[in-house]
């Protein structure tokens, strides 16, 4: 990682990619695979063009184990369209659907979703700053709702979902754009998923969309042409001019996951990243993790002192030492270190160096 003067960065969005994509893109940026162009100036409708997206559905699927009954899509507009989107698109039969809300994202597309149809929230964390995630059953869901909704991995607070709902037959929607590909998921557990590129896909531009095909189709009429999913379908994510960057790099990034063994491979190293940092900051008397154990994500490790000056300066002399983008988001302060797929072994280990470090020069 430190190869080129490279720093670690624990940005929770856009964030770390895998050195080895990085070489491919930097060797393939002037003239790919011989064509005599780059990416970037390529017609989405070449064939160049068409094999890399064909090539990254491909490659997705097999990494996910997608069934042949769900589209795969790569659209723009990341998560904030998707908050309209889905209920344009889902709320087909009673206008209702049922949100958890977990942190801020879920909020948001609550909120968004109200605008559209009877959206209730049916369980949420927020009286306790978002410090672990409900359980809910089949029961707890309106037996009439078009769908429910979860977000399984909390960025701004840490969290995650450690099981996944039981809807019956009420198609479970989840937002999963930053633990996506972090570990095996069941995708037929789902009605849909969503996921920005940015955090464990490549970079910001690309949202990646895997629908059930019995639920496309049901866009009300007078719904924007560009957020019905069946136009998106329909036209294999070529309605217009996709992100071609993105997707080629999220291709690459498939490429890189495949050659080490899958998901599988990487589910097993995040969960050794993640334990190596949990169990430092539970031995520390300095730092303090406020999530519950049970809950507490592989993508996202939150934490602090409690002194809101120590913690400035925590951030400011890790920056020193090559470790940045520490800081905790704006809503909550403290610290965050987004650990995501491309992170090193290497990394979480310079980071807990660090913070023994400045545990003994400041406790």
């Amino acid at each position: 990682m430190k190869k080129y003067g490279r720093v670690y960065n624990f940005s929770a969005g856009p964030s770390v990619l895998p050195l080895e994509v990085l070489e491919k893109v930097q060797k393939d940026l002037l003239n790919y695979e011989e064509s005599g162009q780059s990416v970037m100036e390529m017609s989405h409708r070449s064939k160049d063009y068409q094999k890399i997206i064909d090539d990254a559905e491909a490659n997705l699927r097999e990494l996910m184990g997608i069934p042949d009954n769900y589209k795969v899509m790569f659209l723009q507009g990341g998560g904030h369209l998707q908050f309209a989107m889905v209920p344009l698109n889902l709320l087909r039969n009673s206008k209702k659907a049922d949100y958890v809300v977990t942190g801020t994202w879920a909020k948001k597309a609550c909120k968004e979703a109200g605008k559209f149809g009877d959206i209730r929230v049916i369980a949420s964390s927020e009286e306790d700053k978002f410090t672990w995630v409900p359980k809910i059953k089949k029961e707890d869901i309106r037996p009439d709702a078009d769908y429910a909704y979860i977000v399984t991995n909390n960025t701004i607070y840490g969290t995650k979902f450690n099981y996944i709902p039981e809807t019956g037959d009420i198609p479970l929607v989840a937002d999963m754009s930053s633990n996506i590909l972090s570990e095996e998921i069941d995708v037929t557990k789902f009605g849909m998923i969503w996921a920005g590129a940015q955090k464990n896909v490549g970079p910001a531009g690309a949202t990646i969309v895997i629908m059930r095909e019995d639920l496309i189709g049901f866009a009300e009429a007078n719904a924007p042409t560009y957020l019905d999913y069946k136009i998106h379908a329909d036209n294999g994510s070529m309605y217009n001019t996709p992100p071609c960057f993105s997707i080629y790099v999220a291709g690459e990034v498939f490429k890189y996951l495949k050659s080490i063994g899958g998901i599988k491979e990487m589910e097993k190293r995040n969960y050794e990243k993640a334990n190596m940092l949990y169990d430092y900051l539970d031995s520390s008397k300095l730092y303090k993790a406020p999530v519950a154990k049970e809950d507490r994500s592989i993508m996202n490790v939150v934490f602090m002192t409690g002194d809101a000056d120590l913690d400035k300066k925590f951030i400011a002399e890790a920056k020193e030492a090559g470790l940045i983008n520490l800081a905790g988001h704006r809503s909550i302060g403290g610290m965050r270190a987004s650990i995501y797929n491309a992170m090193p072994k290497e990394g979480v280990e310079a980071l807990i160096e660090f913070m023994k470090k400045f545990e003994s020069e400041n406790c």
